[in-house]
């Protein structure tokens, strides 16, 4: 039957684009990997013969279900809200479906990891913010798709991610550049088992000052939960009751500085004037605050894991190559100073002068 008399097919467009199947599927799909002259070639091709791909026919001609699956602790934050947005977006542009599984707790992960259910429902996995035993991702490396790692580094794994240290030796390295030599590190209190970028940003918070020539101080370092305001103002009260306290703060997240700037102001102590703070991801809060802080973009992260994902399916290759497996695309954070951070304090003399005292 001619194609005038049937519904077209992707070989059709193919032939009359004179090109093959798979770089048809592949512009359909939005795929970066295209000329823009086949491009145009295919899209024409298809609009004279009206086809449009059908999910269920492609599923049963290449095993694959069109389903970009994600798995992440939790749907109640800022960052997961905006990676999965663009993820959303990229997909939709590419004729791919998004699944989400939340796992917000240990026992719902256990079943997660012992029924897999993305093994028979998705081309790839994107996994955000997991700190994976080797048993878990020894039963994610067995899934047959890829695998990618999405806020996090993950050796010889896909991975996707800022430099977590990187970003906090900028932090800390602002801070010290402003005069302070006494600065704290309010980490995140979190759930076992998920990430939180805790160890990294300790991590470059002291190499900064360890650069500097500061002597490291373990009673600097304190932690909270930002949601918890109890947690927050004893964290901040470990700092104040200190012999020496410090002159800056240096909070993980902006929701752990918000916290932090709402304890000092309840105690009377001025930002910037009498205590620097300075956060970690620029979400919106952080302009509220004016609040100074290094930015993270989970907006970009969630398009480029999505693009990766597209990648390694259209390769074909679900177990990823060994150039695959160690790639890790890492993004930019950048330092945005605000009204909360400016120079130290000087003696309780100077103080006086500056603020009309005799």
């Amino acid at each position: 039957m001619p194609p005038a008399q049937r519904h077209p097919t992707m070989a059709d467009v193919a032939e009359r684009a004179g090109v093959s199947p798979s770089t048809v599927s592949r512009t359909l799909r939005g795929l970066p990997t295209v000329s823009p002259d086949v491009r145009a070639r295919v899209e024409q091709a298809a609009r004279e013969l009206k086809f449009r791909v059908s999910r269920q026919a492609a599923s049963l001609v290449t095993g694959r279900t069109g389903v970009v699956a994600v798995l992440v602790p939790t749907l109640n934050s800022w960052f997961m809200g905006s990676a999965l947005s663009s993820l959303a977006l990229l997909l939709r542009a590419a004729d791919m479906q998004l699944a989400v599984y939340v796992i917000p707790d240990m026992a719902e992960r256990a079943a997660f990891f012992e029924h897999l259910p993305a093994r028979r429902n998705a081309d790839a996995l994107l996994v955000f913010s997991f700190d994976l035993t080797d048993e878990e991702s020894a039963h994610l490396d067995d899934l047959g798709m890829p695998v990618i790692y999405v806020s996090q580094h993950v050796e010889g794994r896909p991975s996707v991610y800022v430099d977590d240290v990187a970003g906090a030796r900028t932090a800390t390295r602002h801070l010290l550049n402003l005069g302070h030599r006494r600065i704290a590190f309010v980490a995140t209190v979190g759930a076992s088992g998920f990430t939180f970028s805790s160890h990294e940003r300790l991590t470059g918070y002291r190499e900064a000052l360890t650069e500097a020539g500061v002597p490291l101080d373990d009673d600097l370092v304190v932690a909270a939960r930002p949601q918890d305001r109890r947690t927050t103002l004893e964290a901040v009260g470990k700092l104040l009751g200190l012999r020496e306290p410090p002159t800056a703060v240096f909070a993980e997240q902006d929701e752990l500085a918000a916290a932090v700037i709402s304890a000092l102001r309840a105690t009377r102590i001025e930002v910037p004037q009498r205590m620097s703070v300075l956060g970690f991801d620029d979400q919106q809060l952080a302009e509220w605050f004016d609040l100074s802080t290094v930015a993270q973009s989970p907006t970009d992260m969630g398009r480029v894991a999505g693009e990766l994902a597209l990648r390694l399916i259209d390769d074909g290759d679900g177990d990823a190559s060994a150039g695959d497996r160690e790639r890790h695309i890492v993004l930019p954070t950048t330092l945005i100073p605000r009204s909360t951070t400016a120079p130290p304090p000087g003696p309780p003399e100077e103080r006086e002068r500056r603020d009309g005292g005799d």
